[in-house]
């Protein structure tokens, strides 16, 4: 636990052992706490707590204000280093998921939500900045592609306990809760014991890092937060309030998601090695335009269930493709600027996911289909920024309007 390594070194581990190995393993840690607490919400809040539009907006709400505080991850990396950060924000993530069924009211659900969130936005902080250090740029697609599949997997598993077990058993919120918070501590304890602490070469700022020339990559994680709330917050609580999906059902269709998305990530990671960033980033930002669309045809035209649900699936398919941001800013980047850029482009993500989904929760409460419209128009926006992305990104050539500019490698940060 408190042995250290150099990066340099570490190809003399056991292949297990390895800092890509520990990435993997923190990708399935996560999901098995998050996945069954997102899984199971919406009927939890529903069922147990009376929750209506208004009341999971402001839950959403209170989720997001620790991604909107990341940048707090800065002065964090003063005391701990990335690699223990994003164990302890693990364990939290999986103290608070067991927890969770034992405070079934709005003023106990906004706390513990809280909590979890501080674990999840801080260790995804931590995380993102440290495989984009740890992950040469030649393989970073390949192999950022794997951790979504493996990330995947760990979903995959959890809803498919889920979906056997829930009705045969006749299973309770607090022992969902409990056995998958548990699974994770579990894991997390494990990456702590069996890996040495990793140290880069290269020394990362402890300051907060604003660079001009990285403008295009805030503003498409402002548009990526923006439209992520319509599904996080909306699109799961409509098939529920709408078409009465129970938690088996609902389990079933996110085990269909993580099936193809285990199938189709690495496959998305040579893609965006082939055909780069921009072309993936505008193709996901098509797909999303079209089922922000479709998903108010359901009110529209009285779509059913089996429409939603393949839009269900679909949306979370194009969410899958958000990695191809990461390895934009790993190409552009001054190699210092990861970790403190990681924790800034995090809250500048989460701005609007503070304000919208409260504000969009009232919205909700009397025309849910403009809800889906102004995602639509969300997507479109950033699909015009994508088009900014040059072929080949790099230090210098961040947009298709700096060829020929100086490097701004020294470029003083605000």
């Amino acid at each position: 636990m408190f042995e250290r390594m150099s990066l340099d070194d570490a190809h003399t581990l056991p292949r297990w052992r390895r800092p890509e190995t520990l990435l993997y393993v923190m990708a399935a840690a996560m999901p098995l706490a998050f996945a069954t607490w997102s899984a199971v919400l919406n009927n939890f809040v529903i069922e147990m707590a009376g929750f209506t539009g208004v009341e999971i907006g402001w839950l959403h709400t209170v989720r997001e204000i620790p991604g909107l505080l990341a940048v707090g991850v800065i002065a964090l990396l003063l005391v701990f280093r990335e690699q223990m950060l994003a164990l302890c924000s693990l364990l939290l993530l999986g103290v608070a998921t067991v927890v969770t069924a034992w405070f079934p009211s709005f003023g106990g659900l906004l706390i513990v939500t809280l909590l979890s969130s501080i674990g999840f936005h801080y260790f995804e902080t931590v995380n993102q900045s440290l495989q984009l250090q740890w992950v040469e740029k030649s393989r970073a697609p390949q192999v950022l592609g794997r951790i979504v599949a493996v990330g995947s997997g760990a979903s995959l598993l959890a809803y498919g306990m889920l979906m056997l077990l829930w009705d045969r058993y006749d299973l309770t919120y607090n022992t969902v809760y409990m056995v998958a918070g548990g699974a994770t501590i579990a894991l997390t304890l494990f990456a702590a014991l069996a890996y040495p602490q990793f140290v880069n070469p290269i020394k990362q700022r402890n300051t907060i890092v604003l660079r001009r020339r990285y403008w295009l990559f805030y503003a498409l994680q402002f548009m990526a937060g923006s439209r992520r709330q319509i599904f996080v917050v909306f699109a799961g609580f409509m098939m529920v309030e709408r078409f009465g999906m129970r938690v088996s059902e609902m389990t079933a269709l996110l085990l269909i998601n993580y099936v193809l998305q285990m199938v189709a990530a690495p496959a998305m990671g040579r893609a965006l090695g082939r055909f780069g960033e921009r072309s993936v980033m505008a193709f996901e930002y098509i797909g999303l335009t079209l089922v922000f669309l479709f998903y108010g045809g359901i009110y529209w035209f009285g779509w059913g269930l089996v429409i939603a649900g393949a839009l269900y699936i679909a949306d979370q398919m194009f969410f899958a493709l958000s990695f191809a941001l990461r390895t934009y800013f790993q190409k552009i980047a001054d190699p210092a600027d990861i970790a403190p850029t990681a924790a800034v482009s995090f809250t500048i993500n989460h701005i609007a996911a503070v304000f919208l989904p409260a504000g969009m929760g009232y919205l909700w409460a009397t025309s849910p289909d403009y809800v889906f419209l102004l995602g639509a128009g969300m997507a479109l926006i950033a699909l015009g920024l994508v088009l900014l992305i040059p072929r080949h990104p790099e230090p210098g050539y961040e947009t298709i309007f700096a060829r020929g500019l100086p490097v701004a490698a020294q470029e003083p940060a605000e």
